[in-house]
């Protein structure tokens, strides 16, 4: 007599595969790139599918520092956002773009770590310092064999940090001239990781100066921020300096006023861009990928008209992203990019990066809440990308600044 299977009952759930990458290209703007940017981007999606996804969840759920990965971006060449130091293949702005895409696309923690070792600490150090101080620092930064970190914002000046009040009083110290710096910083990812750090302090003359500081110097103190609810996977944290001695070659030179620590900040509002350009790849992709696989009322979620109006909504406010992204980084590759484009470029990404996961985190349900399924961790980093490198509200009164040739801050 055959045996009779049991009948379904439909309670178990299957298991949902919504990290799949899927080339969404609404406006055909990835055709035909060249194989060298594409080179990096393929480097940097192997790197995530293969070594950050199936481990992240875990760092990022117990507030810890996945050190090896970091380590592992510097091995495979994903840390230079661009900059061109000898020894080291050409990186194209597109290039670090793609880079950004990528990594960010798999976890926000890494990407937050690109753009403070490569986009801050390198960049400047590449920028303003002098050639003893590009010899000792560029290629240890890039290959991540020492940890960077750039301490400009303080606990009382984060949009308005051009009124920092840390200082920097000239000294000598058994024989040597240099300075005491004096002051608190906070927010500091990298700060620490026992590397180098860049502090952004005012002179006598009350020029902002930046200064190369080795973290394990006396009189500096960093203290990680717990409890965060975003980036959690990245240290974070507020740095005490109690005089703090470092000698005259210290100084960055190239650095003599808060000019050039915004022209710092400009270039990473664009890396900022590419990387809300990730985050919202991944929450569209994983809600395309999840109606298609989720079933209620005996048919796909992706059979309701209601799921697919916001599908295309995702979709067209993607193209938008896209859009501000490659047109940005063009205008960047023949340095022509303005203050005010990198402003209104981030102003647009992070707040339709963030639209596109608020969106991508109702469409999954219940199952938007869990970590396994990356739409709230993404939705969380977000909150991160959209306040630094200046807040929506800054950038809006930057933008509004150019609109109207009036400003509406100090």
């Amino acid at each position: 007599m055959a045996q009779r299977s049991a009948p379904k009952v439909g309670t178990t759930e299957p298991e949902y595969e919504l990290t799949t990458a899927l080339d969404t290209d609404p406006l055909g703007l990835f055709e035909g790139l060249p194989a060298e940017d594409l080179a990096y981007a393929a480097r940097a999606r192997g790197f995530v599918e293969v070594e950050v996804l199936p481990v992240i969840d875990g760092y990022w759920d117990r507030a810890e520092f996945p050190a090896q990965l970091a380590r592992r971006l510097g091995e495979l060449d994903l840390l230079r956002e661009g900059t061109d130091i000898p020894g080291f293949a050409p990186m194209s702005k597109l290039a670090a773009g793609l880079v950004n895409l990528e990594i960010n696309r798999g976890d926000g923690s890494l990407g937050a770590f690109i753009g403070v070792q490569g986009g801050l600490a390198l960049r400047s150090v590449a920028a303003f310092g002098t050639d003893e101080q590009k010899s000792r620092w560029l290629e240890p930064l890039a290959r991540a064999t020492e940890f960077g970190a750039f301490a400009l914002t303080e606990p009382t000046h984060g949009s308005d940090s051009v009124a920092l009040e840390s200082t920097a009083t000239e000294a000598t110290r058994d024989g040597t001239a240099g300075y005491l710096l004096n002051g608190e910083k906070k927010w500091i990812g990298n700060g620490s990781l026992g590397g180098l750090t860049i502090v952004w302090a005012r002179t006598a003359d009350g020029a902002v100066r930046g200064f190369l500081v080795d973290q394990e110097t006396p009189g500096y103190r960093a203290t990680v921020i717990e409890q965060k609810a975003s980036l959690r996977a990245i240290w974070q944290t507020h740095i005490v300096l109690r005089e703090v001695f470092v000698p005259e070659n210290a100084l960055l030179p190239g650095a003599t006023s808060f000019r050039e620590t915004a022209r710092s900040i400009q270039a990473t509002r664009l890396s900022v861009s590419w990387a809300a350009l990730g985050h919202a790849t991944a929450c569209y992709e994983a809600a395309v990928q999840y109606a298609a696989q989720r079933s209620q009322f005996g048919r796909p979620l992706a059979a309701s008209q209601i799921v697919q109006e916001r599908l295309a909504r995702m979709l067209s406010e993607l193209g938008t992203i896209q859009l501000y992204c490659f047109q940005a980084t063009a205008l960047d590759a023949r340095s022509a990019l303005t203050a005010t484009q990198a402003s209104l470029t981030k102003f647009t990404s992070t707040r339709t990066a963030r639209a596109i996961a608020s969106n991508a985190r109702d469409l999954l349900g219940g199952n938007g809440i869990l970590l396994k399924h990356s739409v709230a961790r993404h939705l969380a980093d977000l909150e991160s990308l959209h306040t630094y490198e200046g807040t929506e509200t800054i950038q809006a009164l930057l933008i509004g600044r150019s609109i109207t040739g009036v400003s509406a801050f100090a």
